[in-house]
């Protein structure tokens, strides 16, 4: 009898090919990324050129593909194909914009505010105590708070570490010392409610966050309220689309990494965001 014990995501397995739902400009940057850094570490040799690798990791971001069933397919192991995510995850965080540089360009271009939002993203919910700072009361779920800031069409210009979940908006941003920065780079920010409080200027300084009007259980929102509070949502709508173009990479759709590895790929997805965006 013939030993037939390989595993599926072996060599011997099937193999299908599937469109990768990006643009050539996008995978061209990637590999000379990874050139560049083969040159600079003096690494003369792969298992697969640059463009094969840089495609294998944009399968793995954008589709969430298991690098088992993309080492199969390509002939080489797992564990190197999580090895090239990694080391091109850590590559492009690092030329991910800093908050006073990406402030000080949007100034420079001649804005004169951004869109703030925050959004968490969900984390595979783990046992023990550790994971319970991960849980947001406020999404009913685990995951992690990322703080972002787009221009006033979307694109966006620059996102936070990510936190756990328990985390509320208002903290993270004065972790970054975000309304500081702001008005260091003369510029404002819209938000939304849930940053009410954000904004520490006194009564006769122009505000660095401007948000809508909260209503109070015996304090209804009046006319001129609620319309401001209308024009202000319509204004800060890119800011949502932002947040969509990143989220369309599915490795985000469930972390299923350390937590602690999530603020580098969240901004290497940031560049790779910008990149097919703006093409």
């Amino acid at each position: 009898m013939k030993n037939n014990k390989h595993t599926v995501e072996g060599p011997d397995g099937l193999v299908y090919t599937a469109r990768l739902p990006l643009s050539s400009a996008t995978l061209n940057y990637l590999a000379e990324v990874i050139r560049g850094h083969m040159k600079r570490i003096g690494s003369r040799w792969r298992a697969l050129p640059a463009g094969k690798i840089a495609g294998i990791v944009l399968a793995v971001l954008r589709c969430d593909q298991r690098p088992g069933d993309l080492a199969g397919g390509n002939r080489v192991h797992r564990t190197t194909v999580t090895r090239w995510v990694r080391e091109v995850v850590g590559l492009l965080a690092a030329r991910a914009p800093r908050l006073d540089r990406a402030l000080k360009k949007i100034t420079r271009s001649g804005g004169g505010v951004v869109l703030l939002d925050g959004s968490v993203i969900r984390t595979r919910r783990r046992t023990g105590k550790e994971n319970r700072k991960n849980y947001s009361g406020k999404n009913k779920c685990h995951g992690l708070l990322v703080i972002a800031l787009t221009d006033d069409k979307g694109r966006l210009l620059w996102v936070s570490a990510a936190r756990p979940g328990q985390t509320s908006e208002i903290t993270a941003c004065r972790h970054d010392k975000l309304t500081a920065k702001l008005r260091a780079a003369d510029l404002g920010a819209i938000a939304d409610l849930g940053f009410v409080g954000l904004d520490d200027s006194g009564p006769d300084s122009d505000p660095a966050v401007i948000t809508g009007y909260k209503a109070a259980r015996n304090r209804p929102l009046t006319r001129g309220q609620k319309l401001a509070n209308k024009a202000l949502a319509a204004v800060r709508a890119p800011v949502e689309h932002g947040f969509a173009h990143l989220k369309n990479w599915r490795v985000l759709g469930k972390v299923r990494t350390d937590p602690k590895w999530a603020t580098a790929l969240v901004r290497a997805l940031l560049v790779l965001t910008n990149r097919e965006v703006t093409r």
